[in-house]
């Protein structure tokens, strides 16, 4: 059974009542004496004694049950503040709360101000400057330009995770300022290892401003311990360094040639070829895979989008992975992956795949069987074009499938997330092997916490009868589910109410056997017997 709402912790009552009293009180008192006075630069008020964790939290309740107002604020930005959110509510940062963030939050390490588009260049930079201790900083769709990621580079010096993306006054050669400074000729950012550049690829460099690809090579170059650059000409400029087409000349801005660069990495002429420490990859394309695996012979996780083949024994051979995403556009059948996973499964924690077509159980079978290890799993996959004849049977007899065709299972599997589209028919013929596999994959699964079947088109009411009833008991670590346009009746439902397991939330939309009635015994039950258990259902 789902566990029963807990009791709230005094803490917990203490914050939830000055989240429903704030306006009522501190927040009409300050907005109608102090509120726009400016002379002053800390509130001495009720909240100057709480630990930051407790002002943190505050400030996401209020956020949450939209109560943030611009005078609460004001009292809520104190020095104690160690990590700072406002893109729950961009609208209210403005330059003047700006000002106030950089007077009395000086000792941030982490601030997100996603979204918060009303801040100008003027404001940021000066909140940059002022905030020397930030090692999380999310500028994304904002104004940030040049001069905040100079001054980024400049004061910021423990910074190790930024995002820029989407900012429309930033085009890739700007990103250069955190790495290294012209006027003081000084490198920066010695400790940033991921930045998030996503969406600068339309941002005009001007005629003569360098490639993004070299603008992206020196980032590389210069960022000594850089793990992750997300930008889509990363491939470009892996196949750049690869090359070794490295310019010798300093370029106009002030900025040193990739040839210095790379000598700030131990690379010279005639010497060992130079490889990055980069621990992630994007948008690699499959004639990439060598050059970038060349590059990045570290990479732990890559995304891989695969065209006409021939990049497999590349992918086959980049022992380093241990997350990879698989893509591809033309629809090729799921079992031509089981050769590359059979040598990569071992040691996969993460696999996620898109596009392929799923003709039987036996391949998913297969790919999952390679992966011993997985702790995630999730595809999206297509069904071939129903070739049953107008009876609706199929005319040839499908695979058998053994009883339990995953003995062994996935015993650290944690995620599980399947989507299945296309198909006109029925779905029975793949359900005669891919009923059995599931079966037997969420019978050996006992971590299992969150559990996706999305669009299922073959009833998934044996499934969950047959493993409810296996000992152990299954499903126990269940948190999440969702079913969410699948085969699955009220009967099933009610069998995981009944269950040993820790369900809080679970998705029954648009499950067409999964009647109004059922539903409103469901929210009876959860109720009657205080379940802390969210049932979603249209």
């Amino acid at each position: 059974m789902p566990r029963r709402r807990e009791v709230p912790v005094l803490g917990s009552l203490c914050l939830q009542s000055l989240v429903q009293h704030m306006q009522s009180l501190w927040v009409r008192d300050y907005s109608d004496n102090y509120l726009d006075e400016f002379q002053f630069r800390f509130v001495m008020g009720p909240f100057n004694d709480l630990p930051g964790s407790a002002v943190q939290e505050l400030l996401r309740l209020l956020a949450e049950s939209r109560r943030l107002s611009r005078a609460a604020l004001h009292l809520l930005l104190l020095p104690q503040l160690r990590e700072l959110s406002l893109s729950p509510c961009p609208g209210l940062a403005s330059n003047g709360i700006a000002r106030l963030l950089a007077l009395r939050c000086q000792g941030l390490s982490s601030l997100d101000l996603r979204g918060c588009s009303r801040l100008s260049p003027a404001a940021l930079e000066a909140v940059v400057e002022a905030l020397p201790r930030l090692q999380r900083l999310v500028l994304a769709a904002t104004q940030a330009e040049e001069r905040v990621l100079s001054a980024l580079g400049r004061r910021c010096r423990a910074l190790r995770e930024l995002d820029v993306s989407h900012c429309r006054n930033l085009a890739p050669r700007a990103l250069r300022c955190l790495a290294f400074d012209p006027l003081h000729r000084r490198r920066g950012c010695p400790a940033l290892r991921v930045l998030l550049a996503r969406g600068l690829e339309l941002a005009g460099d001007g005629g003569t401003a360098p490639a993004p690809a070299s603008a992206l090579a020196f980032l590389l170059l210069a960022l000594p311990c850089l793990e992750f650059l997300a930008h889509g000409a990363v491939p470009d400029t892996l196949r750049l360094l690869h090359e070794q087409e490295l310019d010798g000349a300093e370029d106009a801005d002030g900025f040193p040639s990739l040839q210095e660069a790379a000598r700030w990495r131990g690379v010279m002429p005639g010497g060992p070829r130079l490889t990055l420490p980069l621990r992630r990859v994007e948008d690699v394309e499959e004639p990439d895979l060598a050059v970038v695996r060349a590059m990045c012979p570290q990479a732990e996780e890559a995304n891989v989008w695969l065209r006409d083949g021939t990049g497999t024994a590349e992918l086959q051979r980049w022992g380093s992975l241990s997350r990879l995403t698989l893509g591809c556009a033309e629809g090729r059948a799921l079992a031509g992956l089981v050769p590359v996973l059979q040598s990569l499964g071992p040691r996969l924690q993460s696999l996620t795949l898109h596009g392929f077509c799923c003709h039987d159980g036996l391949a998913l079978v297969a790919v999952l069987a390679a992966c011993p290890g997985l702790q995630a799993f999730s595809a999206e996959l297509h069904l071939p074009p129903d070739t049953g004849t107008e009876s609706g049977e199929p005319d040839e007899e499908p695979p058998r499938c053994a009883s339990d065709p995953l003995p062994r299972g996935c015993p650290q599997l944690q995620t599980f997330s399947l989507t299945l589209a296309g198909g006109t028919g029925s779905g029975l013929a793949l359900g005669t092997t891919l009923s059995p596999a599931l079966t037997s994959l969420l019978r050996h699964a006992p971590r299992l916490q969150h559990l996706r079947l999305l669009a299922i088109p073959f009833p998934l009411d044996p499934v969950f009868q047959a493993v409810l009833a296996a000992p152990g008991p299954p499903l126990q670590e269940l948190q999440e589910l969702s079913l969410a346009g699948s085969h699955v009746s009220g009967r099933t439902v009610r069998l995981l109410l009944a269950s040993h397991s820790r369900l809080h939330r679970m998705d029954l939309s648009r499950c067409r056997d999964v009647h109004r009635r059922d539903y409103d015994g469901f929210l009876q039950r959860v109720r009657k017997q205080r379940l802390d258990l969210d049932i979603a259902w249209e």
